[in-house]
């Protein structure tokens, strides 16, 4: 086999890898290419010993290494949210490969799989308001809860237009769970470096959140629209 035809067989190979690796939803969000990348590099290397669900107690660890982070950082020292964003990118290596080597290996439990990322996501989203309520004093205490609540409706909203449209999507136009990660971690950094500014901009991220909702819950709306007056249309082709 010459070079050209081992080279064409490498490529055809890795290009079938990443369509089985992601084959199961669409992503939009600014960092796909990037991260996509990175997954499949680093579904490809795993040991094999790794299961799917290991990973997702990686992630899970990664949660609750940023809970701890607050916890250090709101009795001891501020450094300690360094803690939060080591625990970030923990949960980011175990939520973003634990299904993707599931499809990487040709084993994937699509429903369980399913079940289990969306639980595992909300605990995860629960331990982060957590840390935050902890950490944060005084008027906005109220901003912990507002993080989890709008974290909340996207998930909802996530579900929702799977529901309707069978297309399960986790993002919300270019900004996905990924970049939602990246902006906690630079709200974290912040406060190191300037104290009470995790305050404003945790703020600011919220406010965002909502608007974003507001804009996918009227597009679902209009989703939800078309699929009854598809549905009408089939049922009434049937009579």
């Amino acid at each position: 086999m010459d070079k050209d035809t081992l080279s064409s067989s490498i490529l055809i190979k890795k290009n079938e890898d990443r369509k089985r690796t992601f084959k199961d939803r669409k992503r939009t969000n600014i960092l796909k290419s990037t991260e996509q990348n990175a997954i499949g590099w680093l579904v490809s290397k795993m040991p094999a010993f790794i299961s799917p669900d290991m990973l997702t107690g990686l992630g899970m660890f990664g949660s609750f290494l940023v809970l701890v982070g607050f916890l250090l950082a709101a009795h001891f020292h501020v450094s300690y949210l360094l803690v939060g964003v080591a625990g970030l990118a923990i949960n980011w290596l175990g939520d973003s490969l634990d299904g993707r080597i599931a499809y990487y290996r040709n084993i994937p439990r699509k429903w369980y799989g399913f079940s289990l990322d969306i639980i595992m996501d909300w605990i995860s989203t629960i331990l982060m308001g957590l840390g935050f309520l902890v950490y944060i004093k005084g008027d906005f205490e109220i901003v912990a809860f507002l993080f989890v609540a709008f974290y909340g409706w996207a998930m909802i909203i996530s579900q929702l237009r799977y529901k309707i449209t069978d297309k399960y999507t986790i993002d919300s136009g270019i900004f996905g769970p990924t970049e939602v990660r990246l902006l906690i971690c630079a709200l974290l950094i912040s406060e190191i470096f300037f104290a009470g500014s995790i305050d404003w901009l945790a703020m600011m991220m919220c406010f965002a959140l909502f608007i974003i909702n507001l804009i996918d819950t009227k597009d679902l709306l209009a989703l939800g629209d078309q699929r009854d007056l598809e549905d009408k249309a089939a049922n009434k082709n049937n009579k």
